[in-house]
């Protein structure tokens, strides 16, 4: 199976609640879509830093965020790009979600997207870009975090000349999604601070060129005892990404 195939995972896998220990991920539709600009059909939730704190969020804070308008102290957004689409990826995943309220809860807000029709990669790609600029319009400070494909998606958005991003965090990101987008490749080109989040036990992408070259770079690479899934942990997964990317953008 090639990193193309794999690169979302088993589809009955991916948000998995095996035990009660992971959460599964929420609704890819609560709270108001966002429609990220960019000629394909690109649909978005902004999780707003503030708006949750135990208690019923306030009105203000839900129309604001489906408005695609920033938390009120919010200077910093991180886009964060979904698994595999045919694999059922979608902006729900578990593991976006838990790196979403560590963001959250340090006041930087989250933007978790869903790619529109599948493009084998290059649409993908442009709806991450797309999802980059749109948030730079609304904030000063941009970061990026994907997961699997989307860790992929991830590494080669920060890439581009253009994206000005301030840091970019992948979790088991594949290695190679189509000609041109490939995370060795992308980390060559990267300008920026990245962390590469990877289990030991993974074996449904081929993270080991990946993590070595990111070693290489000197940049930040966290190991943890897991699958492809982070099984039973993924709110540690969550906590060590949104605490790395929270302190950089």
């Amino acid at each position: 199976m090639t990193d193309e195939d794999a690169a979302g995972g088993r589809a009955d896998d991916a948000d998995r609640e095996p035990g009660g220990d992971d959460p599964i991920g929420d609704d890819p539709e609560d709270g108001d879509a966002v429609l990220i600009p960019g000629g394909r059909d690109v649909r978005a939730t902004i999780d707003v830093a503030g708006a949750w704190d135990g208690a019923e969020p306030r009105d203000d804070d839900w129309s604001r965020a489906g408005d695609g308008e920033r938390g009120d102290d919010a200077r910093s957004c991180v886009v964060a790009c979904p698994p595999h689409p045919q694999h059922r990826g979608h902006r729900g995943d578990g593991r976006l979600v838990a790196a979403s309220d560590a963001l959250t809860e340090r006041g930087v807000d989250c933007l978790r997207f869903d790619y529109g029709d599948w493009d084998g990669g290059r649409g993908e790609l442009a709806d991450a870009r797309n999802a980059v600029e749109w948030a730079h319009e609304r904030y000063d400070r941009v970061g990026l975090f994907g997961f699997s494909f989307g860790g992929c998606i991830a590494l080669n958005a920060a890439a581009n000349g253009d994206a000005d991003v301030t840091a970019v965090s992948v979790l088991s990101p594949a290695r190679r999604l189509a000609e041109g987008i490939d995370s060795l490749d992308a980390l060559d080109r990267i300008s920026c601070p990245v962390q590469v989040v990877y289990g030991t036990r993974d074996d449904t992408v081929d993270w080991e060129p990946t993590v070595e070259r990111a070693r290489e770079l000197d940049h930040e690479v966290v190991e943890f005892a897991a699958d492809h899934f982070y099984v039973g942990q993924t709110g540690k997964v969550g906590e060590a990404v949104g605490a790395w990317l929270a302190e950089r953008v």
